[in-house]
């Protein structure tokens, strides 16, 4: 009986790992235009800052300093107050806070560790679309049912106007974009954590909050700050609910009328306060826009600085 011998195999040569002509144009066309995107991004923002910054210099060097800690901002009177904007628009997003926190933790925890996989995948994109609801939509919202059913029936005084229905309805708008990046950072914890937690006897409760709470606790940080940016940027509903349209005197009381950076932007930019005739009220458009990006800016340098020094490796 003769045995079949199998051919001796043909050893790999450098040409046959080389990659063909035609995939490599392929691969540097991607490349190209992968590159292409990114720079134009990066441009575009470039010439956003420059052109900022040029105006914001131009109203700095025309305007008196004393019109910038004026009592209000009222531009067509050349009073151009930053602490009464800056305030304005840290009261509605400490008032959105104070409803988008625990909302948006408390849904983001029952996704992440009590809600079935049926459940999940079910409220989670129900979740995400509730932060595509238009914020004009909210802004008459917080006009006609918040200011009057919730903040009415709290102080029977108030303006229909005011800053703290313009807080919950940017708290409302938050939330789901505080709850998904959460939930998100929640569900990305091993499960070998809940596993020993549970073998030591804890409970359900005791191990959301004290295992996979704190384990989460950078991305939880990072969805916060990120609610927090996103309030701190919100214009539509500020415009609407918030009023002092033509401008505002400083204050910190949630239930008086008030003036947030980007509402001053919006009634700058369309003309509402009626600024014909004030030289520096349109240049004060850019320097509260320059402020803004500078806010923003840090918030997002904080975040991410936040979470890469309590990161946890797994």
């Amino acid at each position: 009986m003769t045995a079949i011998s199998s051919p001796p195999p043909v050893p790999l040569r450098v040409l046959d790992l080389r990659i063909g002509a035609r995939r490599r144009f392929r691969e540097g066309v991607v490349r190209t235009a992968i590159t292409a995107a990114a720079a134009t991004s990066i441009l575009i923002s470039t010439l956003i800052v420059v052109s900022l910054v040029g105006n914001a210099i131009a109203f700095l060097r025309d305007v008196e300093p004393g019109a910038l800690l004026a009592d209000g901002w009222f531009p067509r009177r050349d009073m151009f107050s930053i602490p009464t904007i800056v305030a304005g628009t840290l009261v509605v997003s400490a008032v959105a806070m104070v409803i988008a926190t625990p909302l948006g933790l408390g849904a983001a925890i029952y996704l992440s560790e009590y809600a079935s996989s049926r459940s999940r995948k079910i409220l989670k994109p129900i979740l995400e679309v509730l932060a595509a609801i238009p914020s004009v939509v909210l802004g008459y919202f917080a006009l006609t049912v918040i200011s009057t059913q919730v903040v009415g029936r709290i102080n029977p005084d108030v303006s229909i106007f005011n800053l703290a229905a313009a807080g919950i309805a940017v708290g409302i708008l938050i939330t789901p974009l505080i709850a998904s990046v959460a939930e998100d950072a929640l569900h990305a914890v091993p499960n070998a954590l809940r596993e020993a937690s549970y073998g030591l006897g804890a409970r359900r409760l005791a191990t959301s909050l004290r295992v996979v709470v704190p384990a989460a606790v950078s991305g939880i940080v990072a969805a916060l700050i990120l609610g927090m940016s996103r309030a701190i940027g919100e214009t539509m509903i500020v415009a609407i609910a918030a009023g002092a349209t033509g401008g505002s005197l400083f204050t910190l009381n949630p239930f008086d009328p008030g003036m947030t950076m980007t509402a001053a932007m919006t009634s700058l930019a369309t003309g509402s306060d009626q600024v014909r005739g004030a030289t520096l009220a349109f240049p004060s458009l850019f320097f509260v826009g320059l402020l803004l990006f500078g806010v923003t800016l840090v918030l997002n340098f904080i975040s991410e600085a936040f979470v890469r020094r309590v990161r946890e490796r797994y």
